[in-house]
């Protein structure tokens, strides 16, 4: 099992994004002729997880976007993301950003529908996500003109960190802004 155990971690390693259990299996079954059991590759995936919780690694096996990935452990992040930072040429505009949670929460949904939200244009913003494949063209809506569909993709959870699309916060989760004009009252002292 031990030879089976370097072949998936390679395989993770190797994959540019989340690797999913199929994607695993079939490489297996075709790299060994044979049809290696799911059980015995899921035990072995539980396995490589337990070993690189260890504090001797930075990085550690996750099971997210639907597949498997190494990924750095949360006591490095920031060291990550100072690197990723002086490395990283281009963000996503506020725009974009904005455009993107849309099409997260309401996918698939077309480019008029988005517009009517935010209430500008959104051209640009989504010429970025498709560019970045963060998000894709699902289909065409039934509608007049038989618009364009837009949801997101996989790289969108893995940039995220989520597993499905089911872990996005909930709106209810968000804390709303309270409109106040003048000083904020003070407690009075007893």
């Amino acid at each position: 099992m031990e030879f089976l155990k370097q072949h998936i971690e390679a395989l993770v390693f190797a994959s540019p994004q989340a690797i999913s259990l199929d994607d695993i299996k079939s490489v297996l079954d075709e790299a060994w002729q044979m049809e290696v059991p799911v059980d015995d590759i899921l035990a072995i995936i539980s396995g490589i997880q337990e070993q690189y919780r260890a504090e001797l690694f930075a990085f550690e096996l996750v099971e997210i976007a639907g597949g498997y990935q190494f990924l750095t452990k949360g006591a490095y992040h920031n060291t990550v993301a100072i690197h990723l930072k002086q490395t990283t040429k281009k963000r996503l505009s506020q725009a974009a950003l904005e455009t993107l949670a849309l099409i997260a929460y309401k996918q698939p949904v077309i480019k008029s529908e988005l517009e009517e939200i935010r209430g500008v244009n959104c051209d640009y913003a989504l010429q970025k996500l498709l560019e970045k494949e963060l998000v894709v063209i699902v289909g065409r809506s039934e509608g007049p003109g038989r618009p364009l569909l837009y949801g997101t993709t996989e790289k969108f959870m893995d940039y995220l960190g989520i597993n499905n699309l089911q872990d996005l916060p909930k709106p209810k989760d968000f804390k709303e802004v309270e409109n106040t004009i003048g000083e904020t009252p003070t407690l009075e002292e007893s």
